[in-house]
């Protein structure tokens, strides 16, 4: 980015400069009630205390990190002090209901170090050394004018990111075919990363209830509440005919289970599903439910019903409840008719009947697995050939407040004895998809397994905290953390340990006697790198690598690819020689045309790099050819770096219309389809056709403007156990590009040509492909296009 700051010297506006530049400038720090006070801590500068003058129109130089992102994030006060060597401490409320301050610190006023928050009495401040109730401070003219230039800067960079192809008319105007040549350096080609291209799953958008866990009953064991959502109860998704509610917990199925429902004689009990309940004609589906007798008499009738809006019967059965005592009882039920809302209809015919945990599956799930996974949407994710799978989170992982921690061993063992869980996204969580389902499916797709877990700190983004405790991201108790690192042990041991050990016995007794060769554990999510979360993750990270040093730990530098998180967090981590962060970040198109050099430079020494959360985001969030082509363009400058960035995966990975709590996604469904975005098909070409070295070019482009060579981009690879040489080619430019390759002759070879192009708006390209010879090493790229050529049957 030097060229950036060179032309920013030449740009810097007249209204910053001084007729006579003065030795020394005040400086005033305040914040408004704009936006409810959240745009943070402004400075304005004068240099005679009455004619004050914005930096950057009330730019925000710190922003409150407090409480959830829709109603929190707030500044309110903010006190400003210097100490004697320097550094500037800012102190401010959060709000004005809770009695908490925010605290920070910094040496320039750009860069600060990540908040901590203390009840007001509890604030750690020592002495300053100049302070006063104005917030204004005299200060050198260079000073302010570093301020002035950081402002400027960030104001360049904002403008290069917002540009989108809508411009690109105006922008290319004049451009006419563009030729490129490329020519190969064999020679000093470096290995790279075989786990480059995996997927996320998170429970967010209905991805698992009622998504990719094919469990087709709603609200199956009554155990909705209001915790999940306000307006939801134990009866939720349920309707009862012919009598009165009764939901009850005495006596229940399991401590974990704590609800289940008594349906009178006479009375008729109906489920709706998930949007309804889809059925396919002439498919088999597993109907189980477990009952018992709740009167004296020991025999009470159940008739089943599948059935229509106009209460059609589509299939049907009758079950015998004959015991007092809790039973699991199980039938397969046939519809004659395919249909995409059915209902499920269960009728006491005679004596009063407990019922809990009622359940419906189709025997066609992935792999044929009894209670598994829906199969045309596990088949999507196959499909990507992901080398990992990263689970169940995300913010889903740390929760919301401590006790929505997600916790792996409530996620294990009989279906009826989980224990489920709000999802901090505002739904619930049977724990049904739990983490042997997980590891089941990365084992049967070829995949690592990367469980996720929290740092002993839940979301910082929470409604919930514990400042008296332990700050803003209110940490597991010092006194309990003990008992949590040796549940994050114990998961090592259910997934690597022999069927002779406690947790390995108990993964056999699930179905799966062999280890599932467990290699990789993440510690944390995009956490604030608060001294809260060093304290817990240093501990857990130590415990990890003592009692199981084959593990590789995976920590986090936060939610953005730069300010205080990112710099502490990787500052944190080099100095405990962490193996990999995760980064995140959801940037404009444009951040990944101009930041193609992002990895280039770092530090092959520090830990690697797994690119955990990504997407190109654009106004109105949509996941068209724009989107997917800027995505395609920075997995190619990824994966010239993936010595360095081992994994990436998208995020969010799946969305249930309707239901939709984020967006861009990468595949969106409803209960009988499923809609692969442009964005998938990218990740598929890369997962496709993956690499084990990286071959660098030398490239030179017709073209001088800057902009037109930042937007052709290419990344070539070697796939020497499959004898491949695979070239990726991006053009997002709104004319054709002409690639000659100087010292690649492949004219005679057949090649596996595969091109996803059209309109920069469309949400429904697919790629294309077919087999071709190159004419004079020359290859045609498209306007905004992703060209793949697969050379096969290379001898090395």
């Amino acid at each position: 980015m030097k060229k950036i700051i060179l032309i920013l010297t030449i740009l810097l506006p007249v209204n910053y400069i001084f007729a006579n530049k003065p030795d020394s400038l005040y400086i005033k720090f305040f914040s408004t009630e704009k936006n409810n006070n959240k745009n943070g801590l402004h400075i304005a500068f004068s240099a005679d205390k009455k004619h004050w003058q914005n930096i950057g129109d009330e730019f925000s130089f710190l922003k409150s990190d407090y409480g959830a992102w829709d109603n929190e994030k707030r500044m309110l006060n903010p006190q400003m002090r210097l100490q004697k060597d320097g550094t500037w401490i800012c102190v401010f409320d959060v709000n004005e209901r809770d009695n908490v301050q925010g605290i920070t610190s910094s040496q320039d006023l750009v860069l600060w170090k990540p908040q901590d928050y203390f009840l007001k009495d509890k604030l750690p401040i020592d002495s300053f050394y100049d302070t006063n109730n104005e917030n204004i401070f005299k200060l050198p003219h260079s000073f302010v004018e570093n301020l002035i230039n950081h402002v400027e800067l960030t104001k360049y960079k904002n403008q290069l990111y917002s540009e989108t192809t809508a411009q690109d008319g105006e922008r290319f105007a004049n451009l006419g075919k563009v030729d490129v040549k490329i020519t190969l350096d064999f020679a000093n080609y470096k290995k790279i990363s075989d786990k480059f291209i995996g997927i996320f799953f998170e429970d967010i958008n209905y991805a698992a209830d009622g998504g990719l866990y094919a469990e087709l009953i709603q609200n199956r064991d009554f155990e909705y509440s209001s915790a999940d959502r306000k307006e939801w109860n134990a009866t939720t998704a349920w309707k009862m005919e012919n009598g009165e509610w009764a939901v009850e917990n005495k006596n229940p199925l399991h401590i974990n289970n704590q609800h289940y429902v008594v349906l009178p004689t006479g009375g008729r009990l109906i489920n709706e599903g998930y949007d309804g309940i889809p059925l396919i004609k002439g498919e088999k589906y597993d109907f189980s439910i477990f009952a018992r007798s709740a009167e004296a008499i020991r025999t009470s009738t159940l008739r089943i019903h599948l059935i229509s809006e106009n209460e059609e019967i589509l299939a049907e059965t009758i079950l015998k409840i004959n015991s007092n005592d809790w039973k699991r009882y199980s039938q397969v039920l046939i519809p004659n008719k395919t249909v995409s809302n059915a209902r499920l209809a269960i009728t006491a015919e005679s004596g009063n009947v407990a019922l809990d945990v009622i359940s419906l599956f189709p025997q066609k799930t992935f792999k044929n697995r009894k209670s598994g996974l829906r199969a045309d949407l596990a088949q999507a994710l196959a499909d990507l050939k992901p080398r990992f799978v990263r689970f169940p989170g995300g913010c889903v992982a740390h929760g919301q407040g401590i006790e929505n921690i997600y916790h792996w061993k409530n996620s294990i063992g009989k279906l009826e004895e989980r224990k489920p869980d709000f999802n901090i996204w505002g739904y619930h969580q049977t724990m049904g998809l739990g983490y042997f389902e997980y590891f089941q499916f990365c084992e049967d797709i070829g995949a690592e397994p990367l469980p996720v877990l929290a740092a002993g700190v839940p979301c910082q983004n929470s409604l919930k905290h514990n400042h008296a405790l332990a700050g803003q991201q209110g940490g597991i108790p010092m006194e309990e953390m003990g008992a949590y690192i040796q549940d994050i042990l114990d998961l090592i041991e259910w997934a690597n340990g022999n069927k002779t050990t406690k947790w390995g016995k108990i993964r056999a007794e699930a179905g799966h006697p062999e280890p599932f060769n467990l290699k990789y554990i993440g510690i944390g999510n995009e956490d604030l790198i608060s001294e809260v979360f060093k304290e817990r993750f240093k501990m857990i990270f130590n415990a990890i690598q003592k009692t199981h040093p084959e593990i590789t730990v995976i920590g986090t530098v936060g939610p953005f690819y730069e300010g205080s998180d990112y710099e502490f967090g990787w500052q944190f981590a080099s100095q405990l020689d962490v193996p990999v962060v995760d980064e995140h970040y959801y940037v404009p198109p444009g951040w990944m045309i101009y930041n193609q050099d992002f990895y280039d430079n770092y530090d092959r020494n520090k830990p690697k790099v797994y690119l955990g959360e990504y997407a190109a985001h654009l106004p109105g969030r949509p996941n068209n050819l724009e989107t997917a082509l800027a995505e395609a363009l920075h997995l190619c400058n990824v994966e010239r770096n993936g010595d360095i960035v081992v994994m990436t995966s998208y995020a969010p990975l799946l969305a249930k219309e309707k239901h939709a709590q984020w967006n861009p996604d990468l595949i969106y469904f409803n209960n009988t389809e499923i809609k692969p975005t442009v964005g998938y098909y990218v990740q598929q070409l890369f997962g496709q056709n993956a690499g084990d070295e990286y071959i660098p070019t030398f490239t030179e482009i017709s073209a001088k403007d800057e902009k037109v060579r930042a937007r052709i981009v290419h990344s070539i690879v070697k796939n020497y156990e499959k004898g491949e040489i695979i070239i990726k080619l991006v053009n997002l430019l709104p004319v054709e590009a002409i690639v000659n390759f100087q010292n690649l002759n492949i004219s005679d070879i057949k090649i596996e040509k595969t091109v996803l192009t059209g309109k920069p708006d469309s949400k429904t390209v697919k790629p294309v492909s077919e087999t071709i010879n190159l004419q004079e090493n020359n290859i045609s790229l498209p306007a905004y296009s992703f060209t793949i050529l697969k050379v096969m049957d290379v001898t090395f």
